[in-house]
């Protein structure tokens, strides 16, 4: 094949990608979290359950005490997309045992970069109890380290990143999370 055969093949390639805002990478670009590392610090606008939306600041929610004086956990859920088949599996799976986690101070939150709309019509379909951040810039996942390649696209990865005292990283899972595995072990060491 000569160099003129090969771009024409490629060159349209090429053009397609560029004109579609996509670009060639690889997963080493990405943040890497470790447990143990101080959780980055976001401010976000949350879609909460009743129907509202507040703001949440992370590192600030972290140094308040709990209404039943705890200190503060949260949760962070990573997940694709509103109402698709896995998501709706993994949210459900936290609806199913969010008294526990609520019991063990921990505030529950999705992180998706769809709109507040999409996400309380979410919300509210499956009465989740818990609030979903609107991620819409997608600097949240970005800064976790939540982005797959689907394809030539990026999307948010699927998981869970548990965050407590002090914004430590407490448990990070990718994929579909073991609630009953991260309640046992919140139970067991009795994480602050």
């Amino acid at each position: 094949m000569t160099q003129t055969q090969t771009f024409q093949i490629f060159n349209p390639i090429l053009n397609f990608l560029l004109h579609n805002n996509m670009s060639i990478t690889t997963n080493t670009e990405l943040t890497k979290l470790e447990v143990g590392q101080i959780a980055p610090d976001f401010s976000a606008k949350v879609q909460e359950a009743d129907g509202n939306v507040s703001e949440i600041n992370l590192h600030k929610f972290l140094q308040e005490k709990s209404s039943k004086g705890q200190e503060n956990k949260v949760l962070l859920i990573f997940y694709p997309g509103d109402d698709t088949p896995g998501c709706t599996k993994q949210l459900c799976g936290i609806r199913d045992v969010y008294e526990e986690y609520e019991e063990l101070g921990v505030r529950v939150l999705g992180v998706n970069p769809a709109d507040e709309k999409s996400h309380l019509k979410f919300i509210q379909k499956y009465n989740f109890p818990f609030g979903i951040i609107v991620d819409e810039d997608k600097t949240i996942r970005e800064k976790y380290g939540a982005i797959k390649k689907f394809f030539v696209n990026l999307t948010t990865k699927r998981g869970v990143f548990l965050i407590g005292k002090n914004a430590e990283i407490l448990f990070i899972h990718w994929g579909q999370q073991d609630n009953q595995k991260i309640i046992e072990m919140l139970k067991e060491s009795n994480v602050s």
